[in-house]
């Protein structure tokens, strides 16, 4: 669920941000293709995928008849990434592949943007030491050539992949370079990450210090779903204090959200409705109520399997399911 809470915000960058990802600065003159980029990386960003990667692929083919080998290497590199996001691996490596083959170190716009994505791969696949290596590197590469949007991108990347001990470095590095570049889009996200960082600690304080903060963010640039997380990100915390009348308000109000969302099509809200209910249970559990905690903990589960949790998360789902036998036999 903690992987889940950063993923998500992760998912969920304003298209805006992604659009100043695809024009931002460097001595590299304007692409003829910069505004169809941003434009795809908006319906990205949007979590619309294959509609993305097919505008993604007619770019990549528009610009390879034209010779521009950056923006084909910048389309390419995330056509790859929406065929991984969609589960073909496979077809994402191919054109990553293509993505390399068109740039270089000497073509900061299509260099870093391949660098981005094949970090991602590296992540996905769960290869840490190349994904580190690769996240630093971009970092680096950005910072020394004056892409500084996408170096604060490398920031909160190695923020989710280095070792626990480095975290709190990146993300404090990330966090003042997006204020310093006012770049307020970015502080919900890596705030976010802090924040659980610091939970996954046992610093539950500085934790919700952080997420507060993020949740100030993301209500003020953040899209609905984002908004929704951190109001669930806070008081999950807060449930973890001791504070449970303030978590629980808070989470009847994030469980009631989310549910108005899903009888709107909001794909992603019953995994919210889930995750509220059960933080519900723990609260009904802790005050004693077994017969409620029970009854909301088998709701829950149900609500989160419909969105897809034994697959995206098969170890916090086994763990919630060995907690509704554990509390089941009681």
């Amino acid at each position: 669920m903690r992987a889940t809470c950063r993923i998500m915000v992760t998912a969920l960058l304003l298209p805006l941000l992604m659009a100043t990802l695809a024009g931002c600065s460097s001595e590299q003159p304007a692409s003829q293709f910069a505004d169809r980029l941003a434009e795809a990386d908006q319906i990205f960003s949007s979590r619309k995928y294959a509609e993305a990667g097919v505008l993604f692929e007619d770019i990549a083919n528009e610009a390879d008849a034209a010779g521009d080998n950056t923006a084909y290497a910048e389309a390419a590199a995330m056509r790859g990434r929406t065929m991984l996001q969609l589960g073909d691996r496979h077809g994402g490596e191919v054109w990553l592949e293509q993505a390399r083959a068109r740039t270089s170190v000497d073509d900061p716009l299509g260099w870093s943007r391949y660098l981005g994505v094949r970090g991602r791969f590296e992540w996905t696949a769960k290869d840490s030491v190349a994904a580190i290596a690769t996240f630093r590197e971009l970092f680096d590469y950005c910072e020394a050539n004056g892409l500084y949007e996408r170096a604060v991108d490398a920031t909160h990347m190695n923020a989710l992949v280095a070792p626990r001990e480095e975290r709190f470095e990146w993300a404090h590095k990330g966090i003042a370079m997006a204020e310093a570049g006012e770049l307020t889009g970015w502080l919900g996200p890596l705030w976010n990450n802090m924040g659980w960082d610091y939970v996954d600690a046992g610093d539950y304080e500085e934790g919700l210090d952080a997420l507060e903060k993020a949740r100030v963010y993301h209500y003020e640039t953040g899209q609905q779903l984002s908004k929704l997380i951190a109001d669930y990100s806070v008081a999950h915390v807060k449930r973890l204090m001791g504070d449970l009348a303030a978590a629980k308000t808070e989470l009847q109000g994030v469980f009631d959200q989310a549910s108005s969302m899903q009888e709107a099509g909001h794909l992603d809200a019953v995994e919210w409705m889930g995750f509220s209910r059960w933080e519900l249970a723990e609260i009904a559990m802790t005050e004693g109520d077994t017969e409620t905690a029970t009854a909301f903990m088998t709701e829950a589960l149900g609500e989160l399997e419909q969105a897809g949790m034994p697959r995206w998360d098969p170890d916090d789902w086994e763990k919630k399911r060995a907690r509704l036998a554990e509390i089941s036999g009681q």
